[in-house]
């Protein structure tokens, strides 16, 4: 993008600020920063924006650069801040990179949005599930976005230097979720080409991220904080209840919180001890063994703590109207909720439900369960995602190349 001089390049932003939708209130506090930044660049005898101007105008008139380190902003510091974040990426961009959007309608753009319901019917026909479908949508929206305030009128305008483009604008966020954002590029992409809205298939020419899955470290929990984890669960109320059940389905039996959310009673085979359900993630049935304290759990929610409402699921938010829990929620809420009460510090590591899998699986290697039986209990189609759990156990690490060479068959 041709490089603006600094009063050119705020009207721009103007128009794209207005083209997003920002309120008048908003508009009018970015045009008094605006007119307070152009009277901080003549008095310096600078004519273009730069990092450098930016940096020593907040410093200069609003001196907060001290708390941004410190992390102790107030919100309306962090907005000074977001005045010059936002010119120096709408200069390098030419778009706005919003982090959070305060509106769930990203595109306003009639052809756009409809570009975007022809795919979510698209993800829908191919059986995606309803949390891949939705992530999908989201990050494909942002993308059409992103075309749209690159003046673009229709798909057919895409090429590979718009989204080379996009993609510079993912700098700073993790690798797990840059993977799931071109993931999502892909998956429109492919549908873009099949319904001729592009001549080449883009899909195939979107980057892969160079890193393995398997070279992450799970997070696992000691048994000395998985003890202070349960104990700071207050059982005699409904809620303490419930989240008890959920963390024991969790932490003995590798339950994912997608296909808790789903359990309903005839999931819960009682004369046969068995917990028999159809996998949101894999779309196959898996079958566990009841086994006496997540069964008893259950049982004591299901009497003594569920609200009487009439739903087919067994766990179900405990604020009216009582409704069951949304596709988007991981249940992190709960974890996080008892490790305060249980003064357990966070650390580095993810301590969200899918670590009690983690800690699951890393159990049952320690008993020496043959890698495939683990495999079937936490519900993987194969055991290359449960072979990342070997990474927590040293010691079989230092075994698996004793046995390259071999044939090992498990009944």
């Amino acid at each position: 993008m041709q490089k603006k001089v600094l009063k050119e390049l705020m009207i721009d932003l103007e128009q794209e600020l207005l083209r997003l939708g920002y309120t008048k209130g908003s508009m009018n506090f970015y045009k008094r920063r605006w007119k307070m930044l152009l009277e901080f660049a003549d008095t310096c005898g600078e004519l273009y924006y730069t990092e450098r101007l930016g940096i020593n105008f907040i410093e200069t008139c609003f001196n907060i650069l001290e708390k941004d380190f410190d992390g102790t902003l107030t919100q309306s510091e962090v907005q000074n801040l977001r005045v010059i974040r936002m010119l120096g990426d709408f200069q390098l961009h030419g778009t706005i990179l919003r982090r959070y959007y305060k509106h769930k309608e990203i595109l306003h753009n009639p052809y756009f949005i409809e570009v975007i319901n022809n795919f979510k019917r698209y993800c829908i026909d191919r059986d995606y599930s309803v949390v891949t479908i939705g992530h999908y949508s989201k990050q494909a929206a942002k993308f059409l976005d992103f075309v749209d305030s690159q003046s673009l009128g229709s798909c057919s305008e895409i090429n590979l230097a718009v989204i080379n483009n996009y993609i510079k604008t993912l700098a700073g966020y993790s690798y797990k979720t840059v993977e799931q954002i071109l993931c999502s590029l892909r998956a429109l992409f492919k549908f873009l080409y099949l319904n001729g809205l592009t001549d080449n298939d883009y899909s195939l020419k979107v980057p892969m991220i160079q890193a393995r899955k398997q070279t992450r470290i799970p997070s696992v929990w000691s048994e000395e904080n998985f003890k202070k984890l349960i104990a700071a669960i207050d059982r005699g109320n409904p809620t303490g209840k419930r989240d008890y059940a959920i963390i024991f389905l969790v932490s003995r039996l590798g339950l994912r919180c997608s296909d808790i959310k789903k359990l309903t009673l005839e999931n819960f085979r009682w004369e046969d001890k068995q917990l028999v359900f159809v996998q949101s993630k894999t779309r196959t049935i898996l079958s566990l063994p009841l086994t006496q304290d997540v069964g008893w759990a259950v049982i004591d929610y299901l009497r003594y703590g569920r609200p009487k409402v009439d739903s087919s699921y067994v766990f179900i938010r405990h604020l009216a109207p009582f409704l069951p829990f949304s596709e988007e929620d991981h249940l992190h809420q709960i974890i996080a909720k008892y490790m305060k009460m249980a003064h357990i510090p966070k650390g580095k590591k993810k301590v969200g439900m899918h670590s009690l899998r983690h800690t699951l699986a890393s159990m049952l290697l320690e008993k020496d369960t043959p890698l495939p039986a683990i495999s079937e209990i936490l519900g993987h189609v194969n055991t290359e995602s449960t072979a990342v759990y070997l990474k927590v156990d040293i010691e079989k690490l230092k075994e698996c190349p004793l046995d390259l060479q071999e044939d090992t068959v498990y009944e």
